[in-house]
């Protein structure tokens, strides 16, 4: 399995931010950076403590949401890690680091699919959106359920959801 591709530097890059919920570290305006170079407007959204972010390409439907997490829970005893919990490393094909399932390495995925999709193909038919959050891991108040609240109120419909 190669260990050089662009999925799994952005993945290590998101892992080496100590995004303990609620806090971002900075991980959506790595995302956030790369999303808007590729036309994509950001609506950052701040509810209590928390980070998040609405990215959203094209104003047509139909739209999909591609939602995910940049918080991470809590590492506990470090010292009981093979692998420094923030510091990403590659170990016979796999990438270890607190984040790499569930969800930076998603979320690289993710975004670096997107990034394929749309230098190689045709523009999209209808529109492509990221709901990022910070606050999937704690409470889970100030996250995606505010961010949803938000899009009712300004009248946003999601067709199509993947997380």
């Amino acid at each position: 399995m190669p260990t050089d591709t662009p999925v799994i530097a952005l993945a290590r890059e998101l892992i080496a931010r100590p995004s303990v919920t609620p806090e971002d570290a900075g991980c959506q305006e790595i995302l956030i950076a790369r999303l808007e170079r590729l036309g994509f407007r950001a609506e950052r959204l701040a509810f209590g403590p928390v980070t998040n972010a609405w990215v959203r390409l094209g104003d047509a439907r139909p739209l999909l949401v591609f939602a995910g997490h940049t918080d991470v829970v809590p590492t506990g005893p470090v010292e009981r890690w093979d692998v420094p919990p923030f510091e990403p490393e590659v170990r016979a094909g796999r990438l270890y680091g607190r984040g790499a399932a569930d969800m930076k390495g998603s979320l690289a995925a993710m975004v670096t699919a997107c990034e394929s999709a749309l230098r190689g193909g045709p523009p999209p038919r209808g529109s492509i959106a990221f709901l990022l959050t910070s606050d999937e891991e704690g409470e889970a108040v100030d996250g995606t359920v505010r961010v949803v609240e938000h899009l009712q109120a300004h009248s946003e419909t999601i067709d199509w959801c993947l997380v």
